[in-house]
């Protein structure tokens, strides 16, 4: 069955890998985390100090999502993603959230407080949203907030029918 290609990205702490799984999960879709998959690789150039954690080396990670064998994905959530070409993609989500609940995400997982002004500076300013925009057409980019569990599922519904609308149009 042809399945579409799919990019989810986000600030750290937004809720991506959230997001990610339940419409993979209930479409069928092979999905790919990259954390998971940086861990695995052992994908990283260095460790960031400031950050408390490791620094991915984003070629290497283009070089194994572009592996031909059976962890070649559908579904994928990054944190970036200017570093993918655009024709891997058929459609890419950004997910956004208020920059107070940004915080609070992340001050219960334990952040410094460093990590904890950037990222939520980071969404405030909206730097990876601009990052798609520059790096795919305007009509497979697509903006999704989420604040509160309304919105988690409300989402996950948005993005299972973006899917079951790509297969059928698709399908011969």
């Amino acid at each position: 069955m042809l399945q579409p290609n799919i990019l989810l990205t986000c600030t750290p702490g937004v809720g991506k890998t959230t997001l990610g799984k339940e419409p993979a999960s209930r479409s069928g879709l092979k999905y790919v985390n990259e954390s998971d998959l940086a861990e695995e690789g052992q994908l990283y150039d260095g460790c960031d100090e400031d950050y408390d954690g490791p620094v991915l080396d984003e070629d290497r990670v283009v070089d194994e999502v572009r592996k031909p064998d059976e962890r070649r994905w559908s579904y994928g959530d990054f944190h970036g993603c200017d570093f993918f070409p655009e024709h891997w993609f058929h459609t890419a989500f950004v997910l956004r959230t208020d920059n107070g609940v940004l915080y609070k995400r992340l001050e219960t997982r334990g952040c410094n407080e460093k990590k904890l002004q950037d990222n939520s500076h980071c969404e405030n300013f909206q730097p990876l949203y601009e990052e798609g925009i520059a790096s795919y057409r305007e009509e497979i980019e697509h903006q999704l907030f989420r604040n509160n569990p309304e919105e988690l599922e409300n989402n996950i519904n948005q993005i299972l029918k973006w899917i079951e609308k790509w297969i059928k149009d698709h399908s011969s």
